[in-house]
């Protein structure tokens, strides 16, 4: 059964644009763009957040599967960087995704195989944009205080 998500951005003048969601239709993020094409740099950039919807996909999956695998994880955070080509429509031809994840006793292979699990198989952004891009990841693992 396909399941259908929606947005919609509302111009506020200048560059600047809220996008709102189906599932949260009273939030709002702002976009916004660098002064020099008219912006007032309030705002993120479109391709800041392909970058944030990878990030929050990715992790959403990997703290999943990380609490089914019992993992005593106190602290996690995903790190996202990409590079765009330069030329346009100057998509992203290299995007690097860094895990940091804080916990108890946490075993590497579960994160290496929950992370691979969300980049193979879960995650829709990682999905589509390793069409474009190539897409390489690394995870570090801390032990909590």
């Amino acid at each position: 059964m396909a399941v259908e998500k929606n947005a919609k951005v509302v111009w506020g003048g200048d560059m600047t644009f809220d996008v709102y969601g189906s599932t949260a239709p009273d939030m709002t993020i702002r976009l916004d763009s660098d002064e020099s094409v008219g912006g007032h740099d309030q705002g993120f950039r479109p391709v800041e957040l392909v970058l944030a919807a990878l990030a929050g996909c990715t992790a959403m999956d990997v703290i999943s599967i990380l609490r089914k695998k019992k993992q005593d994880v106190t602290a996690f955070e995903v790190e996202v960087h990409g590079v765009q080509a330069d030329s346009h429509p100057r998509v992203f031809t290299e995007i690097t995704v860094v895990y940091r994840v804080t916990g108890r006793n946490i075993d590497p292979k579960a994160v290496a195989r929950s992370v691979e699990l969300s980049e193979t198989k879960y995650c829709p952004v990682s999905a589509m944009l390793r069409e474009v891009s190539n897409i390489t990841s690394s995870y570090e693992i801390f032990e909590a205080e």
